[in-house]
């Protein structure tokens, strides 16, 4: 049989394609089978969910939890929800969106402050790798990527885990929170107002919060050896939430030995999201790629 460079790049295109394959429809998962911790109503802010979105593939995919920004008082679901679900589908990794609970609308406006996001998203990192078989992902290769105030979420829970407990009832809690990997996207990172988002702070912490509270929630000063690789990009020109995020949050990386990576470019608002459309910000998701594939998160060609 003879073939000629077509057909030789279609047969190639089709040994790729039933490598990786594509995504199956979306899932929605109740993140807390038994109702979250500390709730009492049923409404659509008590109840944080997983998005998931999984792509079929003969092998293991890496997977990642998405944390949308919003504030800790909304989740900003499409430029930094679904398309981020969109484009991890297109690099082969798996992915699923936390509705993390937050101040929000809900609850006649009370909603949820610290430790209630932080113990969702946590929870997600573990569902995700209590489920690693079932829905072929890789237990050793899934991480968090958040934006905004779901950037703080995301350093937090990079910088404090839930540990395993073998013995544990739930199975859940049976393996780590710990991610293996870490995706900051114009992060907030401190509690100190000197630098921080107030209604982020606002948001989390209430009005006047303890001073060893917003201590604990400033993730600069939680780094550690431990602390999973981590990629950051930011703009200078980011009025919403200062550079000095970043950069701090960078240092105290680079102090501890953590591999890690910043981009910050001169140009851009808040939000950017995949910043497709912002000259020099729009470089950041093919820096990541390479990030990642350099990491062996992402494998597929």
């Amino acid at each position: 049989m003879k073939f000629n460079l077509a057909s030789i790049r279609i047969l190639f295109f089709c040994l790729c394609m039933a490598s990786v394959g594509t995504a199956a429809e979306p899932v929605t998962l109740r993140l807390w089978a038994n109702g979250a911790p500390d709730v009492t109503a049923d409404q659509d802010g008590d109840t944080p969910d997983l998005i998931i979105t999984k792509v079929e593939s003969d092998v293991p995919t890496a997977g990642v939890i998405i944390l949308p920004g919003g504030g800790y008082g909304g989740h900003a679901m499409d430029h930094e929800g679904h398309q981020f679900a969109a484009w991890f589908e297109s690099l082969g990794v798996s992915s699923a969106i936390c509705t993390y609970r937050l101040r929000g609308k809900g609850n006649d406006g009370k909603g949820y402050g610290h430790p209630a996001p932080m113990l969702d998203a946590q929870r997600a990192i573990q569902t995700m790798r209590t489920n690693a078989q079932q829905w072929n992902i890789d237990p050793n290769r899934i991480g968090v990527i958040g934006f905004s105030a779901g950037g703080h979420l995301c350093s937090t829970v990079s910088t404090q885990f839930h540990d395993a407990n073998a013995d544990a009832n739930d199975p859940i809690d049976r393996v780590s929170s710990r991610p293996d990997f870490s995706i900051l996207c114009y992060p907030v990172i401190t509690m100190d107002p000197s630098f921080t988002h107030g209604g982020s702070r606002r948001n989390l912490l209430g009005k006047n919060p303890d001073s060893d509270l917003a201590k604990s929630l400033s993730n600069e000063t939680r780094v550690t050896s431990q602390t999973p690789p981590t990629f950051l990009f930011h703009t200078v020109e980011d009025k919403a939430v200062p550079v000095q995020n970043s950069l701090r949050y960078f240092d105290a990386l680079i102090e501890h030995g953590v591999a890690s990576e910043l981009h910050v470019f001169p140009h851009g608002h808040h939000g950017l999201g995949l910043a497709a459309n912002t000259p020099g910000a729009s470089q950041w998701p093919t820096l990541c790629e390479n990030w990642l594939r350099e990491l062996g998160v992402v494998t597929v060609k």
